[in-house]
């Protein structure tokens, strides 16, 4: 389990704008569902004087993730556009108080959210597919471009770093030589020979694998729901821990506990190791 800060506890169990954002105007879209996080972050700027009025996120992923979006909401709503852009992920870091190394690419989606909202609200292109020889992690779709900006934000130094701020190279690791080349280039010099031994951060196709066990479980257990006029949806899943929303029916019914109960011991048999189940109201992209 990570060590989390009490900022980010009440982001992720209290998030703020958590909502997609009515007559936004501005949207980015980031990451990916099938590699465990996604986020989508919807803006209303005034046009005439490009202040950000209201800011909404959506996303799937971990709490970390989620406490990351409530933050950068917080952060930007009121400002200029020009001025949330000098927003990095270390402010949004920052403002949680402080987050665990392996949870920095967390503060860097919702940077790139902003960025990706801000060039759609400006009409600006941005390419959906890499140039040949620009994608340098497959599993998670990241290019040389992204590395390069979020090694000189945070003046990064090592592979394990790189890894933890982007995800690139936390899956299978075949990329972990180009990883290494990128960040030469970057710093200028050969790497120490230390930096090339590095365990993943967490293997791509186990996060999409107990996704997908949840999700069939929850597709078993959801037509009793329904028929009662209830349904639940997966919202994150952290660790050891299984975040589910309840609606219709189910919501504020006084039998939710029990039915939750009821989940927790389904996916954790489906699953073959225990888990714990907590009500969010969080939305998800799912």
């Amino acid at each position: 389990m990570w060590n989390y800060s009490e900022k980010v506890k009440e982001h992720f169990f209290t998030p703020k704008n958590a909502k997609a954002v009515e007559q936004a105007n501005a949207i980015g879209d980031v990451g990916s569902i099938s590699c465990g996080d996604a986020l989508r972050l919807s803006l209303k700027v005034d046009p005439d004087t490009d202040v950000i009025e209201d800011a909404g996120f959506q996303t799937f992923g971990c709490g970390s993730a989620i406490a990351s979006s409530s933050a950068l909401t917080e952060m930007i709503i009121g400002r200029t556009i020009d001025q949330a852009l000098q927003i990095s992920n270390k402010d949004i870091a920052d403002y949680l108080d402080g987050l665990p190394p392996e949870k920095m690419h967390c503060s860097v989606m919702g940077m790139e959210a902003l960025h990706a909202a801000v060039a759609q609200y400006r009409g600006e292109e941005i390419a959906e597919e890499h140039e040949e020889g620009e994608l340098i992690c497959k599993c998670f779709a990241i290019d040389d471009a992204m590395i390069k900006r979020v090694v000189a934000q945070n003046q990064l130094s090592s592979l394990e770093e790189v890894i933890n701020y982007t995800k690139a190279g936390g899956a299978c690791a075949a990329c972990h030589e180009k990883i290494e080349w990128v960040l030469e280039e970057c710093l200028g010099e050969p790497l120490q020979e230390t930096s090339k031994v590095v365990k993943p951060v967490v293997a791509a196709s186990t996060i999409v694998a107990r996704i997908r066990i949840i999700e069939q479980t929850l597709d078993e257990i959801r037509p009793q729901l329904q028929a009662d006029g209830g349904n639940v949806q997966l919202s994150d899943v952290e660790d050891d821990m299984v975040f589910l929303s309840l609606s219709g029916a189910c919501s504020g019914c006084g039998l939710s506990a029990a039915t939750l109960a009821m989940i927790e011991q389904k996916i954790s048999e489906a699953l073959g190791e225990t888990i714990t189940v907590y009500p969010t109201g969080a939305p998800s992209l799912v």
